[in-house]
């Protein structure tokens, strides 16, 4: 590990050698032997008189390469784009993939924007604006313009011409198109179909008409979910008439599919983990609603305890059990969440049924519930000399378990049904409910036993 290190580490001091002396050759001789990603990372550990002498050693088609594998998620590229010419930059994206260039433009103004538009190829900019014009998070803002297609009423032999000559441009070749001769999909045809079949094979006769497709505004967990179901490597993207207007590919999907877990998982822990690399400052006043919200909501369960602070007094002994029920209730309620995220996020809305998967929370809070509860009823019992404190814990967690177990997977199911992301239900919010109902049913359950205990 520590001999990769130094290497990398080597080779940077190298680069940044050949930039301070201008030895533009041995920079390119060195740089350009890398994987894409390692350039890119390289570059971005550049000082910004090393990126702007770097501008010279590289051409604009280069570059791009580098600014499509950079993750937009964890780098702010406005920097990056604002100190490059836009000469160069227009230049850049006439090279660069029409999809990716819109992602990255969008990080501009419209004035800067403007200044490079002016300069580049007209339909590569009209292909660019039309891409920026989709939905986030749909099928149309994922989608590539740039793709291979045929007509039905070609031979093999005039099909792979046309795919020899639109190849290069294009962003993948394993699927070619099939269209009519409005630009409705009809099919696709694998590249080793057509590498196997005769010349004179009409395309209308070799064409798979049974083709997966997306509408242009279908959101992109569904998009992500095709390819998850039927192991595609690209996707065609359609406008309401059946028109071909793109493809989605595998490698943008994996981007997606990063993001939508980040998101599940920053509203389960109820924090923004997008961004690891800010500052303490930024940190604390990102979380700092949610806590403060939070620390309302738990002095729910503070005035819950004061009003039963006469129970406690007749019987202190409650008292150890609290933290231990409220504990147990917030863990499951998390559990229960979790799961019920998992489930919805895996399931078409139209076919997943909010019924059965509440019912079946519910039968596992109430498995979970009773041996948890058995297992505290024999603890304390044995532990305190005192069956009847034993029962009335071991009934209250069984209780708590069993209503937080309902909480976690009806608070996020009903939360998708309105229309909002399920995983906001975080497990924060979901502890501290779970806190609060679980000291009501511990108290309210330990006011019947008070005489025995």
């Amino acid at each position: 590990m520590s001999t990769n290190i130094l290497t990398t580490q080597q080779i940077f001091s190298k680069l940044q050698e050949y930039l301070n002396t201008n030895a533009i050759q041995a920079f390119r001789d060195e740089f350009l032997e890398h994987h894409i990603y390692d350039q890119s990372q390289y570059y971005l550990d550049f000082t910004d008189e090393e990126r702007l002498e770097l501008y010279k050693f590289l051409s604009p088609q280069e570059l791009s390469e580098i600014f499509e594998n950079l993750d937009f998620d964890e780098v702010d590229i406005s920097p990056y784009l604002k100190e490059i010419s836009p000469e160069y930059l227009s230049t850049m994206f006439d090279e660069m993939s029409a999809d990716n260039a819109a992602d990255i433009l969008t990080n501009l103004t419209k004035r800067e924007r403007r200044a490079i538009f002016a300069q580049m190829a007209p339909e590569k900019v009209t292909e660019i604006r039309n891409l920026m014009h989709y939905d986030e998070e749909t099928a149309g803002s994922l989608m590539t313009t740039e793709f291979v297609a045929v007509v039905a009423n070609q031979t093999v032999k005039s099909a792979m011409t046309v795919i020899k000559a639109t190849a290069e441009d294009a962003e993948t070749i394993y699927y070619v198109y099939v269209l009519d001769q409005n630009k409705q999909l009809l099919g696709v045809i694998s590249l080793r179909s057509l590498l196997i079949s005769h010349d004179d094979t009409l395309i209308s006769d070799i064409v798979n008409e049974h083709i997966i497709k997306v509408d242009v505004d279908e959101p992109q967990e569904r998009v992500a979910r095709y390819f998850r179901d039927y192991d595609l490597l690209a996707l065609p993207v359609i406008s309401h008439d059946n028109l071909m207007l793109g493809i989605v590919t595998v490698d943008d999907i994996i981007d997606v599919i990063d993001d939508e877990a980040q998101s599940d998982y920053s509203g389960l822990a109820g924090v923004n983990t997008d961004n690891v690399n800010q500052s303490p400052i930024e940190s604390a006043a990102k979380r700092l609603p949610w806590l403060v919200a939070l620390l309302f909501l738990g002095m729910g369960t503070a005035s819950l305890i004061d009003h039963f602070d006469g129970l406690v007094s007749q019987a202190s002994v409650l008292a150890i059990f609290i933290s231990l029920i409220t504990g147990t209730a917030g863990n499951a309620g998390t559990q229960s969440l979790a799961v019920s995220v998992r489930r919805i996020s895996i399931n078409d809305e139209e076919n997943k049924s909010f019924f059965s998967l509440i019912m079946a929370e519910i039968a596992t809070g109430l498995v979970t519930g009773a041996v948890t509860g058995l297992t505290i009823f024999t603890v304390v019992s044995i532990w305190k000399g005192n069956v009847m404190l034993g029962l009335a814990v071991g009934v209250a967690m069984f209780c708590a378990i069993t209503v937080a177990n309902l909480a976690g997977s009806l608070i996020p199911v009903g939360m998708s049904k309105l229309g909002f992301d399920p995983a906001v239900a975080s497990g924060p919010f979901i502890s501290t409910m779970s806190d609060i109902t679980s000291v009501f049913i511990y108290f309210s359950i330990a006011e019947i036993f008070i005489s025995f205990i």
